[in-house]
């Protein structure tokens, strides 16, 4: 009860200066259809709660995209990826993730496998056999996961900015407590601006953290955010597995990227997927399909064309 007092003064408080406050929207049906009223997404029910998705051209021949955001910026962080690849007549699909922009937010451990199943759910229900599976930052570590679960829906593998790569020690409490979330609360004045830390050149973004307070407005986000962190695991094996199965590898990354820092594992790389194909975009830090569109697309696409031919 005492906790319970202290985030909802906590909320309080800290929503003072917003309308409405910090974690007051709950995901529910009411919040579905405002959703879909406002943009040219849809719904589907899968097994552990609603997912928000967009697509283009379901019915291509070129073959299929799929994209996954990273740790807390859901599916808008792929626009530009989208518009290009459905311009482009690939058949493209982008999702939220569970806890995450316009999905639900299921009450449950925000593990990989969690995430990865959700993406797999939601090919399955849009008949997709099988897809390019392209993962951002967080999201290299669902794409690995998904590999690991059903490599043969996956025709390959295009990692950027990817922190699947990264070690973590297991935690063996992975409960996140109600005091845990109310200090995490606190630190919502400062998280939208901080966002743009992601880029080389944050001013040529200045909507970027607007965008990103609709999020905290979300009954549940700061849980979601807490129990992936608690997840994390190191992925070597996953990695070696891909390897062996010979799943086309690409990776991408920004010249200038601090928030994943390739020199931290790069030998380690080297190690875990030797047949990987990689490239660096200059001018460019952790968004580098935003910050330099024109250099990533110039690899990301014949990359895309060599794996499905």
């Amino acid at each position: 009860m005492r906790y319970s007092l202290l985030i909802g003064l906590l909320v309080f408080i800290l929503g003072c200066t917003t309308t409405p406050p910090y974690e007051s929207i709950i995901k529910d049906a009411v919040f579905r259809k405002q959703v879909l009223a406002n943009s040219e997404g849809k719904y589907v029910q899968l097994s552990k709660g609603f997912t928000y998705f967009e697509q283009a051209n379901p019915r291509s021949q070129k073959g299929t995209v799929v994209l996954v955001h990273g740790f807390s910026v859901p599916s808008y962080i792929w626009r530009p990826t989208f518009e290009s690849l459905k311009a482009k007549g690939y058949h493209v699909l982008m999702l939220d993730l569970y806890g995450r922009g316009n999905s639900s937010n299921p009450d449950l451990p925000q593990t990989d496998a969690l995430r990865a199943r959700q993406v797999l759910e939601l090919m399955t229900s849009q008949k997709i056999d099988s897809a390019i599976v392209v993962g951002l930052s967080n999201g290299g570590r669902i794409v690995s996961k998904i590999a690991a679960l059903q490599p043969d829906r996956v025709q390959g593998i295009i990692y950027v900015s990817s922190s699947s790569f990264e070690t973590h020690p297991a935690q063996e409490n992975k409960e996140v407590t109600a005091a845990e979330i109310a200090q995490y609360i606190t630190t919502y004045p400062t998280k939208a601006k901080g966002q743009l830390e992601d880029f080389y050149t944050p001013e040529a973004f200045p909507n970027w953290p607007a965008q990103y307070e609709k999020l905290l407005l979300h009954k549940g986000f700061a849980k979601a955010l807490l129990s992936t962190q608690k997840n994390l695991v190191t992925l070597d094996a996953i990695h070696q597995k891909i390897d062996s199965l010979a799943i086309p590898v690409v990776t991408i990354w920004g010249q200038y990227d601090q928030v994943v820092v390739y020199d931290d594992f790069k030998e380690r790389l080297v190690q875990l997927l030797p047949q990987r194909k990689e490239y660096f975009i200059d001018k460019a830090a952790h968004l580098p399909q935003m910050e330099n569109q024109t250099a990533f697309e110039a690899v990301f696409f014949p990359s895309i064309k060599a794996i499905l031919n």
